[in-house]
């Protein structure tokens, strides 16, 4: 099941914030035909690739899981788009559709064609891939819609600037967590803030911005790599090097 649920895991998570592409995604919450059926193609032609059934309970399986997704993205275009909870359910809502596919039918990876030419490590890098791009790139949609009831108090910089920083701060403490350094964490937060101090010391509402931000960043950074390493602790392991606990 473990196994079953990390590749479709990693299908998905290309699928929703790799593969996707900003208008695709645009198009489709202004509830376009075309670009949903666009995303669902690659959500279900990930999948087979992820995989590779060898019978028609495994095609149904990932046809039912197509259809599933595409009806949570209709649902979603009745939300709001530029909150914070409607992302998160929606997301919410994906991840418990694998988990009933993987449940109800666990032996899909191990039925899949080619399984046994792959290296058994294999669904342990699916778990770690997936759980890198949910760190870093879906982070930077979701703390971008959980402040943006604040947007008017943000930062000017760089184009783009504050996006690449979530990005590599959250992507730090992927890694420090799973090298089993998470003290680093500390010094991170220490660098962040001596280096934006002298924007901010100034303005009590801007200092204020900057801190939520942080906190939900690291925060979310933080508890997608616990749920990384949950994931491949009941995978088999990596090996050199070893990033299970």
């Amino acid at each position: 099941m473990t196994e079953t649920f990390a590749a479709l895991l990693l299908a998905h998570v290309l699928a929703d914030f790799v593969f996707q592409t900003k208008s695709m995604a645009q198009a489709k919450a202004a509830g376009g035909l075309a670009a949903l059926l666009l995303h669902l193609a690659l959500v279900g032609g990930l999948a087979l690739v992820a995989l590779r059934p060898t019978d028609a309970s495994g095609l149904m399986a990932v046809a039912g899981l197509t259809l599933a997704h595409g009806l949570i993205d209709l649902a979603k275009t009745r939300a709001p788009q530029d909150r914070f909870w409607p992302f998160a359910a929606d997301q919410a809502a994906h991840l418990a559709s694998l988990a009933l596919v993987a449940a109800t039918l666990p032996g899909l990876w191990t039925a899949g064609w080619g399984t046994g030419l792959l290296p058994a490590a294999t669904p342990s890098l699916a778990a770690l891939g997936a759980g890198a791009i949910l760190a870093t790139r879906a982070g930077g949609f979701a703390i971008g819609l959980f402040m943006r009831p604040w947007a008017d108090v943000a930062l000017e910089g760089l184009p783009g600037g504050g996006r690449i920083i979530g990005h590599l701060e959250r992507g730090l403490i992927f890694l420090l967590v799973l090298a089993g350094t998470a003290e680093g964490i500390g010094f991170l937060i220490a660098a962040k803030s001596v280096l934006r101090f002298g924007a901010v010391k100034e303005e009590s509402r801007l200092s204020e911005y900057v801190i939520i931000g942080t906190l939900a960043s690291f925060g979310w950074a933080f508890a997608v790599t616990l749920a990384t390493v949950a994931l491949m602790s009941g995978l088999p392991p990596l090996g050199i090097p070893d990033l299970s606990p």
